[in-house]
């Protein structure tokens, strides 16, 4: 993300005070990794089954500091599911983690390309390298996720099985990259959020980036005027997203990620929205996690 600012200095401390911060996923996790991208590689991490306890996990005090998790992919697209998490929750956004999904083919130190039989790993991982996969005729394993399977090839000892996961499971579980990079899609991106409670949450210093969610009338044109006030107010609109209001016949809610130079003239912009809304709600105003550019492939096989 770019250097940090006191506020993200200030969070991870108290993350690491509170009990750490929750995600979705196993130790070794790409999770971790944006975890570990924004608070710094000692952040203590709560892992959770799935992400309705990430936001369980977060909202209690006693038990985190907030959460790290993910919103979209840069191939699959927005997590919904997750918008709606987040809708419901009350969480402030303080911050985001745009992190390149790498794959690597990890294996038990000592095994070869010639001794594998099987790889494991998650189905989307799998999906991930398949260009790479056909080239082998090895037998492919779906499993829960990709960090648990290279911890079950460690914890196994296994000469015949390699995994399908990242850098940091290979770390953790003492195991070898035979392949590093193997992922058909070299720039793949998935984007995370940094939630905290709304008491405990802090403005970053430099905030460039919001996200907001309103609703309109549904007039003809109430969406248009909006989108044109926005615009005129010097606002780029990174993000728009509609979701169902429930209980309401095919009427809609919108999110919108705003990003601008000056908080002045996204608070100007929020005024003047305000009346051409039925409800305006800001999930969190903080700093624009930057997208770097992937790194080239590796000349080593990773095709």
């Amino acid at each position: 993300m770019g250097k940090s600012t006191t506020a993200q200095v200030s969070t991870k401390a108290s993350a690491t005070a509170a009990g750490g911060i929750a995600i979705q996923g196993f130790e070794g996790c790409f999770h971790q990794v944006a975890a570990r991208q924004y608070f710094g590689k000692d952040v203590d991490v709560i892992t959770c089954g799935t992400f309705r306890e990430v936001i369980k996990k977060a909202l209690n005090k006693k038990e985190s500091a907030g959460a790290v998790m993910a919103i979209e992919n840069s191939i699959a697209g927005s997590i919904l599911p997750n918008y709606t998490l987040l809708q419901n929750s009350g969480l402030k956004i303080t911050g985001e983690v745009y992190l390149p999904i790498k794959q690597h083919l990890l294996a038990n130190p000592g095994v070869k390309l010639e001794d594998i039989k099987e790889v494991h790993s998650h189905h989307m991982a799998i999906q991930q390298c398949m260009q790479y996969l056909t080239k082998y005729n090895w037998k492919h394993v779906e499993t829960e996720d990709t960090a648990l399977s290279a911890k079950h090839i460690h914890q196994h000892k296994s000469k015949h099985i390699a995994g399908i996961a990242g850098k940091l499971a290979a770390d953790l579980f003492e195991l070898e990259i035979l392949a590093p990079n193997i992922h058909t899609m070299k720039n793949n991106y998935t984007r995370f959020l940094v939630l905290q409670r709304e008491e405990v949450a802090v403005q970053a210093e430099g905030a460039d980036k919001a996200s907001v969610n309103f609703h309109t009338d549904h007039s003809r044109g109430s969406l248009a005027r909006v989108l044109t006030t926005i615009a005129e107010g010097g606002i780029n609109l990174s993000k728009l997203q509609s979701f169902p209001i429930a209980g309401t016949n095919f009427k809609y809610s919108f999110h919108a990620d705003m990003e601008f130079d000056d908080l002045a003239v996204f608070n100007q912009v929020i005024n003047a929205i305000k009346p051409l809304t039925e409800e305006v709600k800001v999930y969190g105003i903080y700093r624009n996690g930057k997208v770097e550019p992937p790194l080239p492939p590796s000349p080593k096989g990773g095709q």
